[in-house]
């Protein structure tokens, strides 16, 4: 079984200012599709060139005499060629001509909701991570590479793995618990393997506390952990939001949210 993936995203070459986050990486993606079956990914270069292939040559030339498609899956609202001018029946009536076949899958719904990278774009940026996941079929996640920080985690008493993310949608700002899976080696992890699973309290926000007009960061505490994560590539695992951020008074009123933070991640995620 081949997937084709197009990168960049189109609307990023076409309309970027009206592109939407990515979900995962590119690396992430080809991970997930082999996780469900697929043998290749081919990806192919979105560029103004490609964009501007007529709707008959992407079905002859990449589908058939490129790919040497047998049968082709799609979904219900796919569009193809310059314009998108393509649609579901005309890639059936080209299918027949160049002899491939093609199924149509149906808008899947789970409890009324369509399943769409748009609805789980708009869980995620309203903080609603269980509805991302009920439509993902999968706890929505961050992947990143851990960096040095301020260290003011640790000089509290909890230090975190501050995060630089390989994708671009993230949640609404504030305290979530979590799980933390420290993946091999230093780089990606395109086979998706895991070492190890942490209980994981963490914080998107700008440390009002500490700083005003802060940068966004993503900092991850994981519970009960003792090692140095500097360099480690780290994915986080969505389970409930805890609360928003807040600027509290003092550093010891502070401590004692985060106390109760971690208390309540502890109730909330099984190891």
């Amino acid at each position: 079984m081949v997937a084709l993936t197009f990168d960049p995203h189109p609307a990023r070459l076409l309309a970027p200012a009206l592109a939407p986050p990515l979900i995962v990486s590119l690396e992430r993606r080809a991970a997930l599709l082999g996780e469900a079956g697929v043998d290749v990914v081919v990806v192919e270069p979105f560029t103004r060139d490609f964009a501007a292939i007529e709707a008959d040559e992407f079905a002859t030339d990449i589908l058939g005499a490129d790919l040497h498609a047998a049968h082709v899956v799609v979904g219900y609202d796919f569009s193809f060629g310059r314009g998108r001018r393509g649609d579901t029946s005309l890639l059936e009536a080209l299918g027949g001509r160049v002899g491939f076949g093609v199924s149509i899958v149906r808008r899947i719904s789970v409890h009324g909701l369509t399943c769409s990278s748009t609805k789980v774009r708009e869980f995620a940026l309203e903080g609603r991570v269980e509805g991302a996941e009920v439509l993902l079929g999968r706890p929505f996640e961050l992947n990143g590479l851990v960096v040095r920080g301020a260290g003011r985690g640790r000089a509290i008493g909890f230090p975190t793995a501050n995060l630089v993310l390989d994708a671009d949608l993230v949640p609404k700002p504030g305290i979530y618990a979590a799980r933390a899976q420290i993946l091999p080696g230093g780089a990606n992890d395109p086979l998706g393997q895991t070492l190890d699973s942490w209980r994981c309290a963490l914080s998107i926000g700008s440390n009002p506390t500490f700083v005003s007009d802060g940068a966004l960061t993503i900092e991850a505490h994981l519970l009960d952990f003792e090692g140095d994560l500097y360099g480690r590539q780290v994915r986080v695992q969505f389970v409930q939001r805890l609360r928003d951020e807040h600027r509290f008074e003092s550093v010891d009123a502070l401590v004692a949210q985060i106390r109760a933070d971690i208390a309540k991640t502890r109730e909330l995620v099984v190891p």
